[in-house]
């Protein structure tokens, strides 16, 4: 059977051929004056045209059909296959390659963890694998599903497809089976080795519970269950000793509750450790193994098990202030304290290390604290515990607050009700920022300079201009000519070009140098003019001349020394930031930089802080309960920082200052809901600085203690709501039992809120009722760490907290072959073909090179089919032969001049030379051809005639005439003869005379 045929994708238009007949029936008599032959080529090209059209219309595809096979294997990667078995798994794709493989086939291999990745693609030749996999991969799940998707993808389409998965098939993400159908459905088969795990001594530390209702003063059992998965040989026990180490956190140093010496024989056990709490707060409990002989546990990830409760009590509030100006906030404290409320003062340099931390709080307050204090995943964490944990967030100004304090373009912006920048010119100054770049021989130089710049341009406002120049005197960004641009619109250009930046080698400062002054120059609009320089210091120093100019621009230089030879260079350093105001860093740890960074950028934007000697004072913009109840005019303040009201119906101010105009700029306080909680933003500040008349105002303790009670998430007794979650397979499962007051169930309750997961982001849960009083809901927790869930019970309900915790990988918690799931894979049968084989380890060795005997090539899938569209060839040919369609039925083509080109051939061929006539004959030629001529015309112009209707023709007259110069015919051969031009002429008139003939007659026989 031949390898190709036709097919269509369209087969219904090929009804259309049955016009066919249609056509020749019609064309045979509206062709009949053409002749038989060209007739019938006439007809044979229009029903070449015709069919190759309908063809084109079905989609016509020409189909390949071969033999080529493509195998594919899929090699588990993740925790749970042990290297040595890893390596085994390499050595039996290369063994099964070389034993197996045919000519044409191909073969790919991909590696899977949490995703899968192409290690090798496609290949039609006997790929052999490195020992070891150099694909990157997070081991720490197993994504089968995945690694199966991404292998159909990778299938080419000319070939039969196979999938050999090598697995212990423990999956945690995905749904493979499911996506096996998917796979066999397309014709695809799956084989599997399975990989079996190792008899071995292992312990682990499942999980840790806690009554679901811990309550202040009650004593409660805490339980921790151990699982001893060791199979003792013969005559041995399988017991394994070691210690239990069970320890208590509130705070930042964990305590030892219980520490106790246990005998551990194969299965599970529980061990129960009696607690009581007294004092409200979040506690977070670990359960640890330790066994006696370390070869007795094969893995120690798995040890240790953790979860969290939290007691409640009356509201408490968490007060972050500046490490450098501590103190400063203690007059707030105290009378925050007086209002009954439970205030805990950290300072900057002693944030939380974890969400957990700040569950125990119902409002946090920044009072006057540096962005560069905090992390990026501490900032997140403020943010959605506010967002989705209910909790409130407040905001003091200063001038290290707002975007004074470098928040700006921060997930606290998006908290606040307002925006940390002025968007409207002529409300504030600018600034101005120059960054000069020459600390690529730090070890990752480039790396972090990119880091540092880019936290440097996310400090700054959006009518501040920078410019940075990568180690030359040409500008990274270069807008028409201008090296210093206004950040605006163009942050994440110069962030793009940041990231393809390039430092160079800086050979001195003064080009730099020279360079920014006459940026700076040009910016006659900028306030704040500031640079600065990151150097190992071994460029030529720069002119005292250079240093004098940008000192009278007043241009500050602030210098960063990283990775200077000696204390020569430190010199120049330092002495570049004394002369111009600046402040000198010498860095040995490159993760100080972002935060010098931060705080350097921050000098452009004091001009948002808005001060004025003579005090003014704010007014009520609008009735807020945070203000309700303070009568009178409020006293004057000496400064604020600058906001930006958000554009949010949302948003309520309650406070502005007259000065300067412009009620959208002079915000004082300001509040929303954000997500489930509640942010203020209060400009001034609580009496240190621009509100010191405040403090002997009768109305402080009222605005600032109403201003935190309205921030707080809301606080209650829990009683009749129980909370419980379990972990079952990668899903956290919550269960709430809610009760009236009456102890009567609680039903139809839209019962849903949110989870933060350990990456922090956000995800909606949602809880169905399932029985009376009773909801259950679910959310993944694929990722170890601490998930957090706050549910809202509905308005004027407190919220219920609850969490758990996922101490490590389910990777370390599988140790069993899934050898089910990894046969139901093998069984799915493929469309048109037999299902895959369980390729067995029937010695228990592993051995590569037996498992290889397996034929993982073999061909008994469906042979590959491949398609490729040529209807457009077919429609080109149509147009082809539709010209030859009209060429045949409008030209016709006289073969006359064949006989004497092949007479002039033959001569030539044969030798002969043709014979000249002579030139007395030519001559006498010509004069008879020249006389025929002229009495051609002559008798042309006495023949010409019309007839009409009214005058017939006389027929007889017509036929003397046309016989006249037949007759003469002869009589002129005989003295010598026409040319043949003169014949084919008298010929050409002779037949033009015949058809007028033929038309008189008709017409006479109509008459």
């Amino acid at each position: 059977m031949l390898p190709y045929r036709l097919d269509f994708d369209s087969p219904w238009y090929l009804l259309l051929l049955a016009l066919l007949p249609v056509m020749w029936w019609s064309g045979r008599r509206s062709l009949s004056g053409l002749g038989r032959v060209r007739k019938w080529v006439v007809l044979v090209l229009r029903s070449v045209v015709f069919t190759l059209l309908v063809a084109s219309l079905a989609e016509i595809q020409w189909v390949r059909t071969n033999d080529r096979l493509t195998v594919i294997y899929l090699l588990d990667q993740s925790l749970s296959i042990l290297p040595e078995r890893r390596e085994a798994m390499i050595e039996f794709v290369n063994e099964s390659v070389r034993q197996h493989r045919k000519n044409d086939d191909r073969v790919g291999v991909i590696v899977f963890g949490r995703e899968a990745v192409i290690e090798v693609p496609p290949f039609d030749e006997s790929v052999q694998l490195s020992p070891r996999v150099e694909t990157p991969l997070d081991p720490e799940s197993t994504n089968l599903a995945g690694a199966l998707k991404l292998a159909q993808a990778t299938f080419p389409e000319d070939a039969a497809k196979r999938i050999v998965i090598v697995s212990d098939g423990n999956q945690n993400m995905g749904d493979a089976l499911d996506q096996a159908r998917h796979v066999t459905d397309a014709g695809v088969g799956i084989d599997v080795q399975p990989v079996l795990s190792q008899s071995r001594s292992e312990i682990l530390v499942e999980k840790v519970t806690l009554p679901p209702d811990v309550r202040k003063g009650q004593p409660f059992d805490l339980r921790v269950v151990v699982n001893n998965t060791t199979q003792p040989a013969e005559g041995e026990s399988g017991i394994i000793k070691g210690k239990l180490v069970v320890s208590q956190r509130s705070d930042d140093q964990p305590r030892v509750i219980s520490e106790q010496n246990v005998e551990l024989p194969p299965g599970k056990q529980v061990f129960v450790v009696r607690q009581q709490l007294d004092q409200p707060h979040f506690y977070t409990y670990e359960a640890r193994f330790v066994p006696d002989n370390p070869a007795d546990d094969a893995m120690i990830e798995n040890n240790r098990a953790t979860t969290f409760t939290h007691v409640r009590g009356s509201g408490q509030v968490l007060l972050i202030e500046d490490a450098a100006n501590r103190g400063e906030h203690e007059y707030l404290v105290d009378r925050l304290r007086r209002e009954n409320l439970e205030v805990t003062l950290h300072s900057s340099d002693q944030l939380f290390n974890g969400l957990a931390e700040l569950q125990q709080f119902d409002t946090v307050v920044l009072a006057n604290v540096p962005r560069e204090d905090f992390t990026d995943q501490q900032i997140l964490m403020l943010s959605q515990n506010t967002q989705s944990m209910g909790c409130g967030l407040v905001m003091l100004g200063g001038p290290n607050s707002f975007g004074a304090g470098g928040w700006n373009n921060t997930p606290i912006e998006e908290a606040m009700p307002v925006d940390f920048q002025i968007k409207s010119a002529k409300v504030v100054p600018k600034g101005a920022l120059a960054l000069v770049m020459h600390a690529s021989e730090m070890p990752d130089g480039n790396h972090w300079q990119k880091v540092i710049a880019k936290e440097a341009i996310k400090a700054l406002g959006n009518e501040d201009y920078c410019g940075l120049l990568p180690g030359t005197d040409q500008w990274l960004w270069n807008d028409q000519g201008r090296g210093m641009v206004r950040v605006g619109g163009a942050r994440p250009k110069m962030l793009a070009l940041i990231d393809r930046m390039t430092p160079m080698d800086m050979p001195d400062f003064d080009s730099g140098l020279k360079k920014a002054h006459r940026a700076f120059m040009a910016l006659t609009d900028a306030a704040v003019k500031h640079m600065i320089i990151i150097s190992d210091g071994d460029p030529t120093p720069p002119s005292p001349s250079v240093l004098t100019n940008l000192k009278k621009m007043r241009v500050t230089v602030s210098s960063v020394a990283v990775g200077a030879h000696g204390p020569a260079e430190s010199a120049v350093m330092k002495d570049i930031a004394l002369k111009t105001g600046g402040k000198y860093y010498e860095v040995l740890n490159p993760n100080a930089l972002p935060r010098i960074f931060q705080r350097e950028a921050r000098r452009v934007a004091r001009p948002l802080v808005y001060e004025k000697d003579v005090g003014f004072s704010p007014y009520r913009r609008f009735p807020h309960e945070m203000v309700s109840g303070i009568d009178g005019p409020l006293p004057p303040i000496t400064g604020f920082v600058q906001t930006t009201v958000k554009k949010n119906p949302l948003v309520e101010v309650s406070l502005v200052s007259p000065e300067p105009p412009g009620e959208d700029n002079a915000t004082i306080l300001a509040s929303w809901t954000y997500g489930l909680g509640k942010a203020v933003a209060f400009t001034s500040d609580a009496g240190a600085r621009w509100t010191k008349e405040w403090t002997k105002w009768d109305g402080y303790d009222k605005l600032f203690s109403q201003m935190v009670r309205w921030s707080m998430r809301p606080a209650g007794d829990q009683g009749k709501f129980t909370i419980a979650t379990d972990i079952e397979q990668g899903q956290v499962k919550v269960f709430v039992t809610a009760l009236d007051k009456d102890d009567e169930f609680l039903n139809f309750l839209d019962l849903g809120g949110a989870v933060i997961g350990p990456d922090m982001k956000p995800h909606d849960v949602q809880l169905e009722q399932t029985a009376p009083g009773r909801y259950v809901g679910s959310f993944q927790a694929d990722d170890a760490g601490s998930y957090f869930v706050m549910l809202s019970p509905g308005a004027g309900q407190s919220p219920l907290l609850t969490g758990v915790n996922v101490p490590y990988s389910p990777e370390f918690r599988d140790r069993e072959t899934n050898e089910a799931l990894l046969a139901s894979l093998a069984k799915l049968e493929p469309k048109g073909g037999p299902p895959g084989v369980v390729i067995e380890d029937t010695t228990g060795r592993a051995d590569p090179k037996e498992l290889a005997k397996a034929d993982t090539f073999r061909h008994d899938l469906p042979k590959a089919t491949s398609r490729q569209d040529v209807w457009h060839f077919a429609l080109l040919i149509a147009a082809l032969t539709f010209f030859g369609d009209v060429f045949f039925r409008r030209v016709q083509v006289s073969f006359a001049w064949v006989p004497p080109l092949a007479g002039r051939m033959r001569d030539r061929l044969l030798g002969r030379e043709p014979q000249a006539p002579p030139p007395e004959y030519m001559s006498r030629l010509r004069s008879r051809k020249a006389e025929v001529s002229e009495e051609l015309e002559q008798r042309r112009a006495a023949t010409r005639f019309e007839p009409t209707p009214d005058q017939p023709a006389d027929v007889a007259a017509l036929e003397e005439q046309i016989a006249a110069p037949t007759a003469q015919a002869p009589a002129a051969s005989a003295r010598g003869g026409l040319s043949p031009e003169a014949q084919a002429d008298e010929e050409s008139y002779t037949s033009r005379l015949l058809k007028v003939k033929k038309d008189v007659r008709k017409r006479t026989d109509q008459q």
